[in-house]
């Protein structure tokens, strides 16, 4: 039987006569800086102290135990090493890689001593096939489109520069005899109501002329089959197999599925994963719209409630199992049921996929192409294909996974970012986009649409960004207009929007000792890495609110509100024109280390008032209030199985509190469909002092409120409210309007979560924020943690 031993006990880092202890998994950086050797670069300005550490070579060294007895061939296994280095064992050498995304496995049968892994600055490995391939356009000056390796590890508008090096997944033995199973290709499908896993397997030899067999379980079925040359398939049928679903439709039941290479009675090895049954299309076909962009699982259409996903860590390494899950969890307790692996960052871990596939996460799967023209010619071309081949087998296992695509924004670029002109001719990776990869993934895996790109229309014969036409990404507005403009378009799939905001303020506190907090701090400034980020913060902030000059509390409480308004309006917007818009994924779930930025959770795992507003606009049953030629009108946005009826409760308000005049209208919402209740004229708000409420009474508890004009015009009244804890937290009565009450809890205690963000409340009403992680609760503090909207000064 195959043995795996991990390697995992006394490696060093050595770099020049220097010797340092290593953890493996790991790298360059977090080994200095467990040594003490560099500074946390996550703190203050120490980032651009250590762009020497990206610029040498780095050795990891460790002892090849001595061969054992029993086997006849002993594999030398990196599942990741970052990124281009040789193998070499007492000065042999093994091979040379250069790409992080693959793994590798080197025969070292009868060989000990001592294991070296040189690694060579991955900017001299990229600037040397630029010197070799010639320049190619790109978003950042640095050479990322030459290596492949983790982009955003060279810096990206919200990430750090820190190139590192390293062991940066497990490295193991395997010693083994006869044969093992070299890779399994799950194709997972129902046919006829009957869950099928059909297994095509290839298995690696020593002995040629041994007789081999295979061996497939899967709920309580067995079936065996023969393996001709290094080659087999073996087909298992399970009838009234349970459908897997996202979260939101229905349950996620998972199937083990354990395979077994024998030699006569003999297992060899052993291949467990674990796999659900469901189907999966894309919908691409023109209407009267334009191209749709519309994901089927098990025959239903679905509106995505998306999120993008970046490293959640600069160092991935140290992203762990437990890590995954707490932040994945996080995003299917937004509402998010999908998670789209954005192009900049890598094939995520096993512990990932394992995750959404439990949680019922949908994963939009981008392969690692970002925001550059690539290259098309050797080395990287090899490179390339022998990583896709890799990696879709790899993740074939997972129900989660339902949609590849070939790239982020470069079809878009070479359109509208000057690439074509400044090309000449050169390649840039079309040939990817639209030929090698399709043909990967349909050689491999046939039961998973891909797209060519995001945005993609589909064809060149419609721009590559256009909003009627497949994907689309909205950057316009943030970089240059306001956020009520998400409200004019309707795309057909948004794939990309976003706005930013700091992170919360024991994240800054953390990140930034001893610095005095300002907008345009040093520390504040170094945290933010968006091309003029600050003043686009400043500007989209100014053209609702009155700026604040000097308070920084107050400029972060406002800021924060505006990311939740501005991602919240182009949801409630979109969602209400389903199924002409078939999903929203929304930039960006979390970050990779403490910025200002457009994540929703930041790089403490701490929720932004974002994350809480995401609850509230992905539920399943959303009301919005959007206005149409003609007047107001209220949508009832239902993604639930059930049909949803009611009576809106509808109230035009004065900001003194007075209930101007009220109406009601009944509604039915299908399934999966929006009604819609038209607003008389006499209710519509009249002027800066008035606001129309709209409630859903009953268990559903909905609410939308609708004001005219910006708040910098609403003449809010002084905010009055009573504050007690109670034994759920902290209770608020509002005497007053208070408008998007906000508890701050991590200025209760670094480590205190609040269960709730933004909250309207009218005169009278009263509620309960639960708090967990407050040890001394005390009401005092909780008021100078509380923030709302206030008069103008």
């Amino acid at each position: 039987m195959l043995e795996a031993t991990p390697l995992t006990d006394g490696w060093i880092l050595r770099h020049g006569r220097d010797a340092l202890p290593a953890v493996v998994p790991g790298c360059v950086h977090t080994d200095l800086l467990a040594a003490g050797v560099i500074p946390d670069p996550f703190l203050g300005r120490n980032e651009t102290a250590l762009g020497w550490v990206g610029r040498r070579e780095w050795t990891y060294e460790t002892r090849l135990p001595e061969a054992g007895s029993g086997h006849e061939q002993t594999d030398l296994v990196f599942d990741g090493l970052d990124t281009a280095a040789e193998i070499l064992v007492d000065g042999r050498l093994l091979g040379r890689v250069r790409n992080m995304h693959r793994s590798y496995r080197f025969d070292v049968t009868g060989a000990s001593g001592t294991l070296a892994v040189r690694f060579r600055s991955a900017y001299a490995e990229a600037e040397a096939v630029r010197g070799r391939l010639g320049e190619r356009p790109a978003a950042y000056a640095e050479p990322y489109q030459y290596v492949r390796k983790m982009a955003c590890s060279f810096g990206w508008d919200w990430g750090p520069t820190l190139v590192t090096a390293g062991i940066w997944r497990p490295v193991r033995l395997e010693r083994w005899s006869t044969a093992r199973i070299a890779r399994v290709r799950p194709l997972v499908t129902v046919e006829g109501g009957v869950g099928v896993v059909e297994l095509r397997v290839d298995v690696e030899r020593t002995r040629v002329e041994a007789a081999l067999t295979l061996e497939a379980r899967v709920a309580g079925r067995r079936v065996r089959a023969e393996v001709a040359g290094t080659a087999g398939v073996v087909r298992v049928e399970v009838p009234g197999a349970e459908l897997w679903w996202p979260r939101g439709y229905g349950g996620q039941p998972l199937y083990e599925v354990e395979l077994t290479l024998r030699h006569g009675a003999a297992p060899l090895d052993v291949w467990r994963r674990r796999v659900g049954f469901r189907t999966v299309a894309l919908d691409t076909s023109a209407d009267a719209h334009g191209t749709g962009f519309t994901l089927v699982v098990n025959g239903e259409r679905l509106f995505a409630r998306g999120v993008n996903w970046i490293p959640d860590d600069v160092f991935p390494s140290r992203v762990t199992r437990e890590r995954y899950r707490e932040r994945l969890r996080q995003a299917a307790g937004a509402g998010v049921d999908l998670v789209r692996v954005w192009g900049g960052g890598i094939y995520e871990s096993e512990d990932f996929y394992d995750a959404c596939d439990e949680l019922g996460l949908l994963v939009w799967q981008d392969f690692p192409f970002a925001c550059a023209a690539y290259p098309e010619e050797q080395p990287l071309r090899g490179e390339v294909e022998a990583e896709a081949r890799e990696n879709v087998v790899r993740l074939m296992p997972h129900p989660s996974l339902v949609l590849w695509n070939g790239n982020n924004e470069n079809l878009w670029g070479f359109r509208d970012w000057q690439w074509e002109e400044r090309l000449g001719g050169a390649s840039w990776g079309e040939g990817y986009y639209l030929g090698l990869l399709p043909r990967v993934v349909a050689e491999l895996d046939p039961t998973r649409p891909y797209t060519a790109g995001s945005p993609w229309s589909g064809s060149w014969r419609h721009h590559p960004n256009d909003p009627a036409h497949g994907t689309h990404h909205s950057w316009e507005v943030w970089n240059r207009e306001d956020w009520a403009d998400y409200r004019l378009t309707v795309p057909r799939f948004v794939a990309e929007f976003g706005w930013q905001a700091p992170p919360a303020y024991a994240t800054l506190r953390r990140a930034l000792p001893g610095e005095e907090l300002a907008a345009g701090s040093p520390g504040m400034l170094h945290h933010q890495k968006a091309e003029d980020g600050n003043g686009k913060l400043e500007r989209g902030l100014a053209r609702h609110f009155a700026v604040p000059a000097g308070d920084f509390d107050r400029w972060h409480y406002l800021t924060q509100v505006n990311q939740a308004r501005a991602v919240a309006a182009g949801i409630e917007h979109w969602r209400a024109h389903w199924p002409v818009c078939a999903g929203t994924v929304v930039w960006q779930l979390n970050d990779c280390w403490p910025v200002t930025s457009w994540a929703a959770i930041d790089g403490d795992g701490r929720e932004k008032p974002l994350y809480h507003e995401l609850r509230r606009v992905y539920a399943d049953r959303l009301l919005t209030v959007r206005r149409r030629s003609g007047g107001l009108l209220v949508a009832a946005v239902n993604q639930a199985a059930g049909r949803w009826t009611g009576t809106v409760s509808l109230r035009r308000m004065s900001v003194e509190g007075e209930v101007l005049a009220t109406a009601g209208a009944a509604f039915a919402a299908d399934p999966r469909t929006v009604a819609g209740v038209e607003v008389p004229a006499e209710l519509e708000p009249a002027g800066a002092k008035e606001f129309l409420v709209a409630d859903v009474p009953g268990a559903e508890g909905l609410r939308a409120v609708h004001f005219p004009v910006p708040d910098r015009e609403i003449p809010y009244p002084r905010p009055e409210f009573e504050v007690a804890v109670v034994p759920e937290g902290v209770e608020v009565r509002a005497r007053t309007l208070v408008r998007d009450l906000l508890l701050q809890a991590d200025r209760l205690a670094p480590g205190a979560r609040a269960d709730r963000g933004l909250v309207t409340l009218l005169p009278g009403e009263r509620v309960t924020i639960g708090v967990a992680g407050w040890e001394t609760p005390d009401a005092a503090a909780a008021r100078a943690a509380l923030y709302c909207q206030e008069p103008a000064r």
